[in-house]
């Protein structure tokens, strides 16, 4: 039964699926926006937009707290000096997700995940 179970669980155990979200999420923050499948975009963005709320902080605290998951250090660093800075008078809502079609191999939807820095 999934009683009480949130989320999707992407056809992976939990492991794999932390292991992807934070692989996602490093590539989004490096590169701005990304294209992935729509459940992969939806699940990815509370992830994101809680590792950005640490770092408008920019405490020590936040910033090992965030460590946990953005494992490269150029991208941690560019979280907190580039991004946290920027999103500093936003109260929320630092992603937009666009549906953009089938993928032409399988037909699945994807969707482009990406910061709004304006």
């Amino acid at each position: 039964m999934r009683h009480r179970k949130a989320g999707r669980s992407l056809r992976r155990t939990s492991e794999q699926k932390l292991a992807l979200i934070r692989s996602l999420a490093t590539s989004l923050f490096e590169q701005g926006a990304i294209e992935t499948t729509e459940a992969k975009a939806k699940e990815l963005r509370p992830f994101v937009e809680k590792l950005i709320t640490k770092a408008k902080s920019g405490t020590l605290h936040a910033r090992r707290l965030a460590g946990k998951h953005v494992r490269n250090r150029a991208v941690s660093d560019k979280l907190f000096q580039e991004l946290g800075p920027k999103f500093a008078t936003r109260t929320g809502g630092y992603t937009r997700i666009l549906k953009t079609g089938h993928r032409k191999g399988d037909g699945a939807e994807m969707a482009r995940i990406e910061l709004i820095l304006s």
